[in-house]
C-alpha cells in the first residue's frame, strides 16, 4: 500500500454500494437498474481482488457561476482533464468560461434533469455550490427555502442514487448567538438565526444522517468568508472584505455596512479552492467527521483598512452598520477551530491577513488596468 493512503476493510465496501443502491429503489422517481459497470465492481469488491487503475472523476459543480465556482473548476480541469469537469448554472456564462470547458444549464430545483445530466456525463463527484447567501436569503426567504433545502434534497437522493460523492459547502452561518465564538469547535451547539444557516446546518445533519445509515460519500467544509477578485459580492455578510479593496483603487472611499470591530473568520480564495480539493482527495478512513471548520485568519473592517493603508494610505473608511447584516455578522464565531481539520487531513492555510492584502490589491490592480479603467 502507498504510504498516507488507507483502505477501509474490503468486507465492508460492498455494503456502501448496495445502501446507496437500496435508498436509490426508494426514492421518488423510481428504482434503479443495476448496471453491468456496478455490477462488476461488486463482484471486484466480494471477491477482494486488486482494484483497476483509478479514472480521474467525472465532476458536476453546480452554481457554477458564483464566487467559487470558476475557480475550482479551472484548478480540477488542470488536474483531471477539461472534459471530466461540467460546469453549471442557470446563468448565461460569459464567453471565456464557454471556451474554457464544458458548460451545461442546470437547475437544482429540475431532479429529472439533474438526474440525466448525472447519467449522460457519467458524474462521479457532485460539488454542490448553489445557495441563497445570507443577506439575499433574509430579503426571499421562500426562494431561500427553495434553492437552499429543495434543492439540496435533490442533490443528496441523486447522489445516493448514483453513489457519488458529494460535497456540499457549509459556513460560518452555521452558527449562531448560543454558540461559542472564540472560537467555535466542530461540534457545538449551532441554532443559526437566518435561512440560510438553518439551510446549510439542515445539509450537514442530512448528508450526515445519509452518510452513516446509507454510506452515503458525503462531505462538507464549513468556510470562512471568502474574500477574492474575479467574481464581484453576492449578497453575504461578508462582501465588505471583499468591496473595500475594489473601492481603495477606484474611488479611494469604503462605505462599510458592520462597525469597525466587527471580527469574524475570513480566507483567499486560493485557500477555500485547495481546502475543498484536499478534502475531496482524502481518503475516506482519515476522517474522522464528515463536516469539518476550516480556518485562515480573522480580522476586523478596521484592520483590514489599515493594512490596506500601508500600500493605499489615502484609503477613507467610514461606517454606517446595516441592522440586519451587523445582526447576523454579531450572532456568527470570532474564530473557528480547525485543529480536527489540521490532524486529519493536513490542512494549513498559506495567506495571512498581509498577504491576503497584498496578493488582492496588486490582482485587482491589473485587472481595472487590464481593463481600461482608472486606478487610484
Amino acid at each position: 500500500m502507498h504510504p498516507g493512503l488507507c483502505r477501509p476493510n474490503a468486507a465492508l465496501l460492498p455494503l456502501f454500494c448496495r445502501g446507496c443502491l437500496s435508498r436509490a429503489q426508494s426514492l421518488p422517481g423510481g428504482s434503479l437498474s443495476s448496471s453491468p459497470r456496478q455490477m462488476s465492481r461488486w463482484n471486484r469488491l466480494e471477491n477482494r481482488s486488486p482494484p483497476p487503475a483509478q479514472k480521474p472523476p467525472r465532476v458536476l459543480i453546480t452554481g457554477g457561476l458564483g464566487q467559487l465556482g470558476v475557480g475550482l473548476a479551472q484548478i480540477l480541469r488542470k488536474q483531471y482533464g477539461s472534459e471530466n469537469v461540467i460546469l453549471s448554472d442557470i446563468k448565461k456564462p460569459p464567453h471565456h468560461i464557454l471556451s474554457s470547458g464544458p458548460f451545461v444549464y442546470a437547475d437544482v430545483l429540475d431532479y429529472k434533469h439533474l438526474r440525466e445530466l448525472i447519467v449522460n456525463y457519467r458524474i462521479t463527484w457532485l460539488i454542490h455550490y448553489s445557495a441563497l447567501l445570507s443577506a439575499v436569503g433574509e430579503a426571499n426567504v421562500a426562494l431561500a427555502r427553495k434553492i437552499n433545502i429543495t434543492g439540496l434534497h435533490n442533490v443528496l437522493d441523486l447522489a445516493l442514487e448514483n453513489c457519488l460523492r458529494i460535497f456540499i459547502p457549509s459556513t460560518i452561518g452555521a452558527f449562531g448567538p448560543s454558540s461559542p465564538r472564540d472560537p467555535a469547535p466542530d461540534l457545538c451547539v449551532q441554532r443559526p438565526r437566518t435561512i440560510y444557516g438553518v439551510s446549510k446546518v439542515h445539509g450537514e445533519l442530512m448528508g450526515e444522517y445519509l452518510h452513516h445509515k446509507y454510506g452515503l460519500d458525503f462531505r462538507c467544509l464549513r468556510y470562512p468568508g471568502v474574500i477574492s477578485v474575479n467574481t464581484p459580492p453576492g449578497g453575504g455578510t461578508t462582501d465588505y472584505a471583499v468591496q473595500i479593496f475594489h473601492d481603495a483603487l477606484s474611488t479611494g472611499h469604503h462605505e462599510c455596512y458592520l462597525r469597525p470591530d466587527t471580527r469574524l473568520p475570513m480566507m483567499h480564495i486560493s485557500d477555500c479552492h485547495r481546502a475543498t480539493l484536499e478534502f475531496m482527495q482524502a481518503p475516506d478512513c482519515q476522517m474522522s467527521l464528515r463536516t469539518y471548520n476550516i480556518a485562515a485568519m480573522s480580522f476586523t473592517p478596521e484592520e483590514v483598512a489599515q493594512e490596506i493603508r500601508k500600500h493605499l494610505p489615502q484609503l477613507k473608511v467610514t461606517y454606517s452598520p446595516d441592522s440586519v447584516r451587523q445582526n447576523i455578522a454579531d450572532s456568527w464565531p470570532v474564530r473557528f477551530d480547525d485543529t480536527n481539520a489540521r490532524r486529519d487531513w493536513g490542512w494549513a492555510p498559506a495567506f495571512q491577513l498581509e498577504e491576503l492584502v497584498s496578493d488582492m490589491l496588486r490582482s485587482i490592480r491589473d485587472k481595472r488596468t487590464n481593463e481600461g479603467l482608472p486606478v487610484s
